[in-house]
């Protein structure tokens, strides 16, 4: 099975480039975020048309939103909500097989990294607390769990273009890191990416559009992830950041991830 997952930021304005992803890259599941479309408008029958018979979504018109497309038969779906806000940030469906995926898009933060005088990072923050807990008391290490999307935090100092100038910023500050490895502990699951690309190497997914010259400039970061529980890490055979797609024709600022696995 090919997971891709990609904040794709308007699936209607870069639905062409969707498209071209799947003709690339072929995935049997893609997990995407940042959608910007309420659930009547989604392109629907654009989907189908490429071969995802199988589509679950949760948006709202102009901001975030996720979906998840797939060519396996979905049997179950959840839409599920943190902080008391309906924002649309986790979409959970069963395939059929039983492996359950989870595509989610967690806050960004803003960008004072303060959460007595920004709002947004203080959601942030509760919002990594609530859905850890949650994670810990629903999931077992035997479950046959992935989780995709925009975590909006690069955890490892390779995870960013430069450790100490980002220690302040948000999306790599120590508060979100060490929030972030606790999610992650909770099962534990593993980063299916790094299971592969060793933790020394940079890697990136993410170039902000204020970058004159993405390429040369390199000042990336990693904020797309994919986790499986310990029961499908045997499954892992290959991953892949599609770096070349920030390059495309009105291209996101992210670029999808793609996770293979034995299933």
């Amino acid at each position: 099975m090919r997971l891709v997952t990609w904040n794709i930021n308007s699936i209607r304005l870069r639905i062409d480039l969707l498209r071209q992803l799947d003709a690339v890259m072929a995935p049997d599941v893609l997990c995407l975020q940042e959608i910007k479309v309420d659930d009547p408008l989604f392109p629907l029958a654009e989907c189908r048309a490429m071969g995802f018979d199988h589509v679950a979504f949760h948006g709202m018109k102009g901001y975030n939103g996720v979906a998840v497309l797939s060519r396996r038969p979905i049997e179950a779906e959840r839409r599920l909500s943190w902080c008391d806000r309906d924002d649309r940030r986790h979409l959970a469906v069963r395939l059929a097989g039983g492996v359950e995926v989870h595509c989610l898009y967690v806050p960004a933060g803003g960008d004072i990294p303060d959460p007595d005088i920004n709002a947004k990072f203080a959601h942030k923050l509760d919002f990594v607390r609530q859905i850890t807990d949650w994670y810990a008391a629903e999931v077992r290490p035997e479950d046959k769990v992935i989780l995709a999307g925009d975590f909006n935090i690069a955890p490892l100092p390779t995870d960013v273009w430069s450790h100490r100038q980002l220690l302040s910023v948000v999306s790599h500050t120590p508060v979100e890191v060490e929030l972030l490895n606790r999610w992650q502990a909770a099962v534990p699951f593993v980063d299916a990416v790094r299971h592969f690309v060793p933790p020394e190497e940079k890697l990136f997914t993410w170039w902000s559009y204020r970058s004159a010259d993405w390429q040369a400039n390199d000042r990336g970061r990693r904020l797309d992830h994919v986790w499986v529980t310990p029961a499908l890490a045997p499954a892992l055979r290959a991953t892949l950041v599609a770096r070349e797609a920030r390059s495309w024709l009105r291209p996101s600022d992210h670029v999808p991830v793609m996770v293979d696995l034995d299933i």
